[in-house]
C-alpha cells in the first residue's frame, strides 16, 4: 500500500510475488527510500531485487557514491542487477527473472521504469518521462498502476513513481524486522523496551559501533521510525 493526497492507504497492487526496487545514477538514488520499499517487502513476505537501471550513465563523478550505496546491500544478501533499458544491457537476465511471477516495479520518478517496460514489451510504448533538468527529478509519466502481461507467462506491474513511500501501515516492531540484520540482535539488548537510541547496553548500537551494522541502514532506520505514527510505537 501507499498513501494517497488524503493519506488514506491505497493498494499498489495485490497477489505480487516479486517487487523490483528501480532507481538510477540519476535521479539520484536516497538509501532511505530503498530502505522503505525493503521494510515494506519483507512486512508482506515479498522477494524484493534491486534493479539498477541507466547503468550506462555510471562515471567517475558518481560512481564512488553509487557503488557504496551497493556494497551495502550486495554485503546484506540482496539479490541485484545492473542493466540498461536504452542500450538493452543486462533486459534478458531481468527477463528470465521476471518469468512465471507476478512482478511491480516501484521507484522514484525518472528512473526508467516505463523504458523498462518498454524495453521488455515493445509492443506496448508507454510514454517515457525525461529528467527536469533544474531539479534532477523526474516527471511523472505513470499516473495509475497498470498491468502487463509476458507472453511466456507472468504479470508486470507498472506502479505510479512516488519520491516518499510511506509506511504507517506498518509497526515499530515491522521496521525493526524488516532491516534484517537485526533479526539476531533483537531481544538481547539490555532493556527490554529499548528504543535503540542513546541506552547503555544497546546491542543494535554496539552492532553499529562494530561494524556489523552500517551507518546508512541505521539512519534510514531512525528515519523510518520518526515518520510513524505516535500509536504504533
Amino acid at each position: 500500500c501507499r498513501p494517497d493526497s488524503r493519506g488514506q492507504l491505497k493498494p499498489v497492487a495485490a497477489n505480487v510475488d516479486l517487487i523490483v526496487i528501480v532507481f538510477a545514477p540519476a535521479p539520484e538514488p536516497h538509501a532511505n527510500l530503498i530502505d522503505r520499499y525493503l521494510v515494506a517487502a519483507e512486512h508482506a513476505g515479498i522477494r524484493p531485487l534491486l534493479l539498477l537501471n541507466k547503468a550506462d550513465l555510471i562515471d567517475e563523478e558518481n560512481g564512488p557514491a553509487l557503488n557504496a550505496l551497493l556494497a551495502v546491500y550486495r554485503q546484506l544478501g540482496y539479490p541485484l542487477l545492473e542493466v540498461s533499458a536504452h542500450h538493452g544491457n543486462g533486459m534478458e537476465q531481468l527477463q528470465k527473472i521476471l518469468d512465471g511471477h507476478i512482478s511491480v516495479f516501484v521507484g522514484q520518478s525518472g528512473v526508467g521504469k516505463s523504458s523498462l517496460v518498454n524495453s521488455l514489451l515493445p509492443e506496448v510504448q508507454t510514454r517515457v518521462g525525461e529528467l527536469s533538468e533544474w531539479s534532477g527529478q523526474g516527471q511523472h509519466t505513470t499516473t495509475t498502476a497498470r498491468l502487463y502481461h509476458f507472453p511466456g507467462g507472468g504479470e508486470l506491474i507498472d506502479s505510479p513513481g512516488i519520491r516518499e513511500f510511506g509506511l504507517v501501515h506498518v509497526s515499530r516492531d515491522d521496521v525493526e524486522a524488516g532491516f534484517i540484520e537485526f533479526s539476531d540482535l533483537l531481544g538481547t539488548c539490555r532493556f527490554r523496551d529499548c528504543k535503540h537510541d542513546r541506552e547503555p547496553g544497546c546491542a543494535l548500537l554496539k552492532a553499529l559501533e562494530d561494524g556489523r551494522i552500517q551507518q546508512q541502514r541505521m539512519n534510514s532506520y531512525r528515519s523510518i521510525i520518526a515518520s510513524l505514527p505516535q500509536d504504533t510505537y
